[in-house]
């Protein structure tokens, strides 16, 4: 997994044009909001990690990805809740579009290996 800097570099440098009155302080807070974000504390958008999703580690063969996305996928496919309540459909719904992500998103992260 990579990790990220930016963030406490914009911060630092934020927090230190912020508080021109006390620019260390300044850099001392932004430098906290930046590592907060860095390491996603603050949970913006969707980082979710797809293997997990699949049911997977990052070690997971391409064959078995491909078996966990089709078990998965079968299980919840929209088709078969097509006579259930709306409520329930809709769940099945969403959850196929995440499963339908993190393949998706799988087999980006492998295609730039």
């Amino acid at each position: 997994m990579q990790r990220r800097w930016y963030g406490k570099l914009l911060g630092f440098i934020a927090g230190w044009l912020l508080l021109r009155g006390n620019p260390p302080l300044g850099a001392a807070i932004g430098l906290l909001i930046g590592h907060a974000f860095d390491a996603d504390w603050f949970k913006l958008g969707p980082r979710e990690n797809p293997y997990r999703v699949l049911g997977l580690t990052s070690d997971a063969t391409d064959v078995e990805i491909e078996q966990a996305y089709r078990r998965l996928i079968s299980q919840y496919h929209p088709d078969r809740f097509a006579g259930a309540a709306d409520d329930l459909r809709r769940q099945a719904e969403a959850k196929a579009r995440e499963i339908n992500a993190a393949y998706d998103r799988i087999r980006t992260l492998r295609r730039k290996r």
